[in-house]
């Protein structure tokens, strides 16, 4: 699992006095790493002093616990689902019943639901891949028939449902359905992007 960088606060354990201004090209990623060893680079003669209590993986949980509301969107117009919103579908189904939260579903197309025949069994298919995961209760909602891109739909529900956390596959982004770098910008909550 791929998690977003704002899903893993650097802990007040890895802060170093004065960063060392190399650090300003580095990705939020990267930068705690680089941090503890610019510190310990810097050393005693600057009054640095660097602790490493946690590791990632415990941040990762510790923000996932706080996840009540879970949004999973389903771009693609494949009756039984793609391969990559089956797996973020099994993902946020997992997640949801792991941290005990709920689950949210929009289903966004350009095209209307009369001119897509196949509309039902995708429901359908929809309703199974989470059962499977053992959600039998969900929130749906349909963005059908709209001109407004599919990023601007996602981070209109976000935030209009409160949502803690968005659950997508990076198939969304490289089919050209959601700009990467606008999800980025104006999702009001942490998404997380799952690899093919």
């Amino acid at each position: 699992m791929a998690f977003a960088s704002s899903l893993l606060p650097v802990p007040a354990s890895r802060v170093c006095a004065s960063p060392a201004p190399e650090l300003a090209a580095f990705s939020p990623a990267k930068k705690s790493v680089s941090l503890a060893a610019a510190c310990r680079r810097r050393g005693p003669r600057h009054g640095v002093r660097v602790e490493v209590n946690e590791s990632g993986s415990a941040l990762a949980v510790d923000a996932l616990s706080q996840v009540k509301h879970v949004l999973l969107p389903v771009l693609d117009r494949n009756p039984y689902l793609s391969e990559g919103t089956r797996q973020a579908a099994a993902t946020t189904a997992s997640l949801a019943k792991k941290y005990g939260a709920d689950i949210t579903v929009v289903v966004i197309d350009n095209k209307p639901k009369e001119s897509v025949p196949e509309h039902d069994t995708q429901m359908s298919s929809i309703r199974w891949h989470l059962s499977e995961g053992g959600f039998s209760e969900f929130r749906l909602m349909e963005r059908l028939g709209e001109e407004q891109k599919p990023t601007a739909i996602i981070g209109e529900v976000a935030d209009e449902w409160n949502l803690d956390l968005v659950v997508l596959s990076m198939e969304a982004i490289h089919s050209k359905h959601v700009d990467g770098n606008l999800l980025a910008e104006f999702i009001p909550c942490p998404v997380l992007l799952l690899p093919l």
